[in-house]
C-alpha cells in the first residue's frame, strides 16, 4: 500500500512538472524523500528542537515514548534531505536515547562516553544527551557504535551512530510478563511502539552493519570546546545502582528491550561481504587489517 501510494505520488509529481514545461513555468526541483518503511515524507521546516519536541504526538502514535528513541531517530534521519547538516545534527541532539525523553541539548545533559564499535575496531569517544544520569548505566550496558551515510541538504556524509539490537529478532519476548514497579506488565504494555512486523522493528531505521539506530553518536573531535558531563564520573553510582537492582532511573523498559538480541561486538561486518569498491575507507583500513595486510 505504502509502495503504491509513492508509485501515485512521483506520478503525478512527473505530469505537473511535464505540463508545466509545456505551458513555459519556470520548474524548480522537486525534493522525494522516503522514510525507512519507504513512504513518501513530506518536506519538514522545523527550525529548532521546540519544533521537533512539537511534533511528539506523530512520532509516537500508538504509546508512550519508552524506548522508543528509535522513532525519533528516524524522523530527524527521514527529513535530513529538507535541513541542513548543522540543523541536522543540533535537532539529532533534542531526546534522551535511552528514555526517550524530550531534552534540550546543553552542557548539562550532553556526556561524553566511550563505546564499542560494532565490528570490534576498539572504544570510540563521542557525545550523547540524557534526561538523567542513570542513562550512562544503560548506555555502558547496552549501546554500542555503528556506521552510517546520511543524506543532509548540505550532501552525504557518514555518521557515528549509537545503536542496539533488533529486539524483534526475537519478537516472542515482547510479550513475556514481568514485574515493574509491583505490578505485572509486558514490553508490549510499557513500551506500545515498540512493535515488530516480519521480524523487523517497525520504524527503525537501521546502521551500516543492521543494528537499530537510536542516536546519532556525536564527535567529540574537533577544535570547539564545550562543556559535558563525563561517564567516568558516574562510575560508583552506576555499580550502586545495579547493587540496587537498577531501582532508579526512566531506562529500566529500556534495559528490557536492549536486553533481548543484546549485539555482540565483532559478530557482523558489513565490509567482510562487500567488495572492495564498496567499502568506506574505514572498512578498507578494517579488512585489511584483520587479513594481515596492514
Amino acid at each position: 500500500m505504502a509502495a503504491t501510494r509513492a508509485a501515485v505520488v512521483v506520478a503525478l509529481l512527473s505530469t505537473w512538472l511535464l505540463a508545466s514545461e509545456a505551458k513555459g513555468v519556470v520548474r524548480r526541483p522537486v525534493q522525494i524523500s522516503r522514510s525507512a518503511s519507504g513512504e513518501v515524507v513530506e518536506p519538514w521546516h522545523g527550525k529548532s528542537v521546540q519544533d521537533l519536541h512539537r511534533e511528539y504526538g506523530n512520532i509516537f502514535k500508538h504509546g508512550n515514548r519508552n524506548a522508543a528513541s528509535h522513532l525519533w531517530s528516524s524522523f530527524i534521519i527521514d527529513r535530513a534531505p529538507f535541513m541542513s547538516k548543522k540543523q541536522f545534527l543540533m535537532l539529532s541532539g533534542g531526546y534522551c536515547a535511552v528514555s526517550g525523553s524530550p531534552v534540550g541539548p546543553s552542557d548539562a545533559t550532553r556526556h561524553k562516553m566511550r563505546l564499542d564499535h560494532v565490528d570490534g575496531s576498539g572504544k570510540q569517544v563521542g557525545f550523547m544527551y540524557y534526561c538523567c544520569w542513570p542513562c550512562v548505566c544503560d548506555t555502558q550496558d547496552f549501546i554500542r557504535v555503528d556506521s552510517k551515510t546520511i543524506q543532509t541538504a548540505d550532501g552525504s556524509h557518514e555518521y557515528m551512530v549509537a545503536v542496539i539490537g533488533n529486539p524483534c529478532d526475537n519478537a516472542a519476548a515482547l510479550s513475556k510478563p514481568f514485574n515493574q514497579h509491583g505490578r505485572t506488565t509486558t514490553i508490549l504494555e510499557s513500551a506500545a511502539e515498540v512493535r515488530c512486523a516480519g521480524g523487523k522493528l517497525i520504524g527503525a531505521t537501521m546502521s551500516d552493519n543492521g543494528y537499530v539506530i537510536i542516536s546519532l553518536f556525536f564527535s567529540a573531535a574537533g577544535p570547539k570546546q564545550v562543556g559535558f558531563q563525563d561517564e567516568v564520573d558516574f562510575e560508583f553510582m552506576c555499580e550502586d545502582r545495579k547493587r540496587q537492582g537498577y531501582n532508579s532511573g526512566m531506562g529500566e523498559i529500556f534495559r528490557k528491550v536492549a536486553a533481548i538480541a543484546p549485539v555482540v561486538v565483532g559478530a557482523r561486518s558489513a565490509a567482510r561481504w562487500l567488495p572492495p569498491a564498496q567499502m568506506t575507507s574505514r572498512q578498507l583500513k578494517l579488512e585489511m587489517a584483520r587479513r594481515g595486510l596492514n
